[in-house]
């Protein structure tokens, strides 16, 4: 393995060096989440890997589509896989530069006015400002969906616009424009529209008593369209989304049919990815009731305690490595000395194990689908997150990879940041792969 680079990329702020630039904004800002990493990343490795028109980009882990959207910016045709259906009709939509902008925002304007209309004869009008006291009978979803909200992300008045939204873009229903009018609902959710704020994790501020909807949702729509009218020269370049498991390549992917990867997978902490997007989730109707909370969360990388199963086997692939098991071992220990009892610090050794078991069989699986000479970006960060024992997941992902047949190029350093609760600097790192071929 080699050492560690330090790009020069570490001149910029930590804060500064994950953010959009103005100019990445078009189809980039149509959907955004915390965990999000910046485009101008993916055009480093880019050039660096010196990729054209005749290569294919993959990100196993996609997310909401920025190696896609920015492979596709640059002319580089890609495919992306996401387990989640809200980051994946994200990616799908972020990608798609075909709707004619003028008929998208006449449609949207005609859905707009038929919500409007509903929502005056409802007595609830749209702008906040107006909240009066009413009688009117708010819209609620069913009691088994409700409970898989966040307690309070949308207050009662919101959501009832929200459905009654829904229900309009649903009677107007036009293919062309369906799904980008939704993932604009989707933004506007995250948005001015619910009580989530954003940190390190998604929580829920002190809830609104009202919030417009149908103004920022079609304020939404006019921005996809806006940079609809710059994008659409450069639609050409193929850019396809599966929603499937990474850890399962072959079952969407083609043998031989990829050159590059730039990506970041989940990292080993309590983020729970399928939190992180429930709200738009829930409501855009991919999500009712636990048993699609489990199946989604079942098609993902184990990277929390909450997302642990006991059929899970993925840690059976990594019983005799020494690291990881002294890092469960001193979790476990840890644990005991500090007399933590509860059902999710007890797994906390599992769920590690189970974390670099789903890696490796997700870079194993891949395998088939690169070509030789295919070289791999892989962001990934340090963890602190198990009773502040140290993960250093760049390295430990690096030692599996060469295990199976992999060479590691350089382990680069993309920025540090403080570790949430324990506030040590971890860094934030890019694994850079090459698969030789068989």
């Amino acid at each position: 393995m080699s050492s560690t680079a330090e790009p020069q990329r570490k001149r910029r702020s930590n804060g500064a060096i994950n953010k959009l630039e103005p100019q990445d904004a078009p189809a980039h800002e149509w959907y955004r989440f915390v965990l999000s990493y910046p485009p101008h990343l993916v055009r480093e490795y880019l050039r660096r890997f010196a990729l054209t028109s005749e290569q294919r980009v993959l990100d196993p882990f996609c997310g909401t589509g920025t190696t896609l959207v920015e492979s596709k910016k640059n002319g580089i045709p890609s495919v992306g896989i996401e387990a989640t259906p809200a980051a994946y009709l994200a990616s799908k939509v972020k990608v798609d530069w075909s709707p004619d902008p003028d008929g998208l925002l006449e449609h949207a304007a005609r859905i707009r006015d038929r919500a409007w209309q509903r929502l005056q004869a409802d007595g609830v009008p749209d702008e906040a400002a107006l909240l009066t006291p009413s009688e009117a009978v708010l819209r609620e979803l069913p009691p088994e969906t409700a409970r898989l909200l966040l307690k309070n992300s949308i207050s009662p008045r919101p959501l009832h616009k929200t459905l009654v939204l829904l229900e309009c873009i649903e009677a107007c229903r036009d293919d062309s424009y369906y799904d980008h009018e939704r993932l604009a609902l989707a933004t506007a959710l995250t948005g001015p529209i619910g009580n989530l704020h954003f940190g390190p994790e998604v929580g829920v501020g002190k809830p609104k008593p009202d919030a417009a909807v149908i103004a920022p949702w079609y304020l939404g729509v006019k921005r996809m369209a806006g940079d609809l009218r710059v994008l659409q020269d450069q639609n050409g370049t193929p850019a396809l989304v599966h929603q499937a498991d990474a850890r399962d390549i072959l079952d969407v992917l083609e043998p031989e049919s990829i050159d590059a990867i730039i990506t970041s997978p989940p990292y080993p902490n309590e983020k729970d990815y399928s939190r992180t997007t429930r709200l738009e989730t829930v409501l855009l109707g991919y999500m009712r009731d636990r048993t699609d909370l489990q199946r989604i969360k079942k098609g993902l990388v184990r990277s929390n305690t909450r997302g642990v199963y006991k059929a899970d086997r993925d840690d059976d692939l990594i019983a005799d490595h020494p690291e990881i098991n002294r890092i469960a071992e001193e979790i476990e220990a840890r644990r005991v000395e500090l007399g933590k009892t509860s059902g999710f610090e007890r797994l906390y050794p599992r769920v590690t194990k189970l974390y670099f078991g789903g890696m490796l069989r997700h870079l194993e699986t891949l395998k088939a689908a690169l070509r030789p000479g295919a070289r791999l970006a892989y962001v990934v960060g340090d963890q602190a997150s198990y009773l502040r024992i140290m993960i250093r997941t760049g390295q430990i992902l690096a030692e599996l990879a060469e295990s199976i047949g992999y060479e590691c190029e350089s382990i680069d350093l993309f920025r540090t940041r403080l570790a949430t609760a324990t506030r040590p600097q971890l860094r934030e790192e890019v694994v850079v792969l090459r698969w030789p071929g068989k």
